[in-house]
């Protein structure tokens, strides 16, 4: 059983942060101090998810994800120190802030005031569970691909076709979804809607399980009418607004990354330093040594770009498509490093089931993939510097 309480905070000291993310910090360890994380059963996770998300818009924490429901930009170091934080103590906790800003950030950029007002305060609150919807079976990183279909209706838009890997799928109360309109090939056709879960002709068709337990479901559209006023933006832009509300987020899943990736250092360095062997502790060991440094050294290179693109997005006010791409990449490649040393180290006791590091084992795993896998942030990158000329 860990006796850790919290991730040390010695990086707030560099020039990305103001006082006031300290501060944001600050009410993140109390949030985690009051028992609020520990006491949520995770046996079933739809309500687990549930009722952390009731308990994050209680603490006025889900404002840091929505832009406080759309009065304020948002703060993309807050959002990293956030879910780097609820990363460190609980998976599923990250998960459930995270999707609260991604499920409605295209609504934040994009949507009438009418739809901001109706949506954002129910979200921050907890009282309602977003999603982002745009994962199709054979359109994943090749968005182009994409087959679920709106065509327009008099003042309504009907909907037809399938969604998949959508998180919280099964549980939300209102989806981001984008789909084909025709107004030109490939991405420049997509439009971008909101649906609610009790809109006429949606429908949950499959909840999928994978090894860390997050609510996932395939969800289908079979002549789902809603108003046109539910469009966001204008129509062929929802390519362009899905991928400005992925840039907002997807330096933060880095940061989750790293919250993860400092837990497993964490609690590696507790275990070296009381596990006898060979009449020492196994922190005497020299190849233990050398894992721990390695392990330490990757954590910060990671947050290092981490930070510096969210400061960039935050102070500079400059697009982050390339350095997003490469903190992304980095973070998440390094955690799983930085965990499988930790599993080593732990030996037999590391691949036990309800073991922290068995569990940091099965969460890092999807971020390699979500929100463009590791390969697909190599091109991005890529293609940016050529673009730069």
């Amino acid at each position: 059983m860990s006796t850790l309480t919290g991730p040390t905070r010695d990086h707030l000291d560099w020039p990305f942060f103001g006082p006031e993310h300290r501060a944001v910090a600050e009410r993140l360890d109390a949030f985690a101090a009051s028992g609020a994380l520990a006491s949520v059963d995770h046996h079933d996770t739809d309500r687990a998810c549930r009722d952390l998300v009731r308990r994050l818009g209680d603490a006025g924490l889900l404002g840091l994800a929505t832009g406080d429901a759309g009065k304020t930009a948002i703060d993309s170091r807050a959002v990293c120190l956030a879910r780097e934080t609820l990363a460190w103590h609980d998976g599923l906790a990250d998960f459930a802030f995270a999707m609260q800003g991604l499920g409605t950030g295209a609504i934040g950029l994009s949507g009438s005031d009418e739809l901001k007002a109706a949506v954002l305060p129910k979200v921050t609150s907890g009282e309602w569970i977003s999603a982002f919807a745009l994962s199709e079976k054979e359109a994943g990183s090749d968005v182009a691909a994409m087959a679920c279909a709106a065509r327009e209706d008099g003042d309504s838009y009907v909907l037809d076709g399938e969604k998949t890997w959508i998180s919280n799928g099964g549980i939300a109360n209102v989806y981001t979804v984008f789909a084909r309109t025709g107004e030109a090939p490939g991405t420049r056709g997509i439009s971008a809607f909101v649906v609610f879960a009790d809109d006429p002709g949606f429908s949950i068709t499959e909840r999928i399980d994978v090894i860390a337990p997050h609510p996932l479901a395939t969800i289908r559209f079979d002549g789902c009418r809603i108003p046109a006023s539910r469009r966001l933006g204008a129509p062929g832009e929802g390519f362009k607004i899905a991928m400005r509300t992925l840039d907002i987020f997807r330096a933060s899943v880095a940061a989750a990354a790293i919250g993860f990736a400092r837990r497993a250092l964490d609690e590696a360095l507790a275990h070296a330093r009381t596990r006898k062997m060979f009449g020492a502790t196994l922190g005497d060991l020299q190849l233990t040594q050398a894992s721990l440094g390695d392990m330490a050294t990757g954590i910060d290179a990671a947050s290092l770009l981490t930070y510096r693109a969210a400061w960039r997005r935050d102070v500079q006010k400059l697009p982050t498509t390339k350095e997003a791409a490469m903190a992304k990449m980095t973070a998440t490649e390094t955690a799983q490093s930085v965990i499988d040393r930790a599993v080593q180290l732990f030996g037999g006791r590391g691949v036990r089931t309800g073991e922290i590091v068995e569990s940091l084992y099965r969460e890092i795993r999807a971020l390699r993939i979500y929100e463009g896998a590791t390969e697909v942030q190599k091109l991005i990158v890529a293609r940016e510097l050529i673009k730069a000329g």
